[in-house]
């Protein structure tokens, strides 16, 4: 059965792994030194690796094939071939969410008692910890204070600070990033190569761009549009239809308005949006983007702006010239009306009410400059 391309090309190495150098880093020269901690803490957003970076830490560590003073997993031993195909005794992956009580924190503190079955550590990963009942976490606790010189735990969570602070302090803790647009970039182009896929440059750049940072993500639309288009001939139109991206100019007509303070306009084009069925979220977060483009070309001035390189020149114009009109400080308090606005909209009874409230606000501000 084909794998999907996340699993397909999960790096296995540390010399394969896409971003968050500073915890590769730290961990290698743990590896190399052999200064290991019983108790390790992966935080941050989602798709960003945590997961796939405990298990090559686990790999290296039991691998039976690496000398004193290398980091790298051999990914050729029985030890390493085990956690490649998911059947290692010594890596016991545990999901929070779904084992989250005090009767399975209890097995698990018996079982960690017992000697590894073949390799020099058992490793546990505990995916979605914050999720671990406070009973549970107490429970735990209890094993991260006094553990069997034999056990390692690396506990995976996207919210650290739902976890209770004596487990946080008995962890080792790496903050991972939201991998940057190159980066994921680069790992598709890796990707499409292999696959033998043809699309644009701008179509998979427009991939990497709406990830938000996640590479999971990313392969995971990816492999979503070859589904739908196949192989070949995949622009970037294509790739907007499976977003459903909107039309910069659509965000650019709207933001004229408030420009020019004609906010029944404004108004009136919200509730055409509604009336057409298009995505008041993603309208915001477009809105969101474009805004920043504003900024941009702020800060930027008269020099090449590398934001401007997946926009037309004539948007770009017209975006320079919006930007004029208005200070920078009025581009980021509009900004900050924007990001508040996102998160007022998910919880509205009415869908446009939040940018319409936020429209007002935006026009009140620019009739003061």
């Amino acid at each position: 059965m084909p794998q999907v391309f996340y699993r397909k090309y999960r790096p296995q190495r540390f010399s394969e792994f896409v971003g968050q150098e500073h915890v590769v880093k730290t961990l290698t020269n743990a590896i190399s030194m052999g200064m290991i901690s019983h108790a390790y803490l992966f935080s941050g957003p989602k798709g960003t690796g945590k997961t796939t970076l405990a298990r090559i830490f686990a790999k290296a560590l039991n691998c039976q094939n690496r000398k004193k003073g290398e980091f790298e997993p051999c990914c050729q031993c029985t030890s390493c071939a085990e956690i490649q195909q998911g059947k290692s005794m010594d890596l016991i992956e545990i999901d929070a969410a779904s084992h989250r009580g005090i009767d399975e924190i209890r097995e698990l503190r018996e079982a960690v008692k017992f000697s590894p079955a073949k390799s020099k550590y058992k490793i546990y990963i505990i995916d979605e910890a914050h999720q671990i009942t406070k009973d549970a976490a107490n429970a735990l606790l209890k094993t991260l204070e006094e553990p069997p010189a034999h056990a390692i735990f690396i506990l995976v969570t996207t919210e650290p600070l739902k976890m209770i602070p004596t487990i946080l302090s008995r962890c080792q803790k790496f903050q991972f990033k939201k991998l940057q647009v190159d980066q994921i970039l680069e790992k598709l182009k890796q990707i499409v190569e292999k696959e033998e896929i043809e699309i644009e440059s701008k179509a998979l750049k427009l991939i990497a761009l709406s990830s938000d940072g996640s590479l999971r993500d990313a392969e995971t639309l990816l492999e979503k549009i070859v589904t739908v288009f196949g192989k070949k001939g995949i622009d970037a139109e294509k790739v907007k239809e499976i977003l459903g991206t909107i039309d910069i100019k659509i965000v650019s007509e709207f933001s004229e308005f408030l420009i020019q303070k004609d906010l029944k306009n404004a108004i009136s084009l919200l509730n055409k949006f509604v009336e057409e069925g298009i995505d008041l979220e993603e309208f915001l977060k477009s809105l969101i983007y474009y805004w920043h483009l504003c900024l941009t070309a702020k800060i930027f001035g008269n020099e090449k702006n590398p934001y401007f390189e997946e926009i037309s020149k004539e948007e770009a114009e017209r975006l320079e010239n919006q930007s004029k009109k208005i200070p920078e400080k009025t581009i980021r308090e509009i900004l900050n009306i924007l990001l508040e606005t996102r998160n007022k909209m998910r919880f509205s009874p009415i869908p446009q009410l939040p940018l319409e409230l936020a429209s007002v606000e935006i026009v009140e501000i620019l009739k003061k400059i």
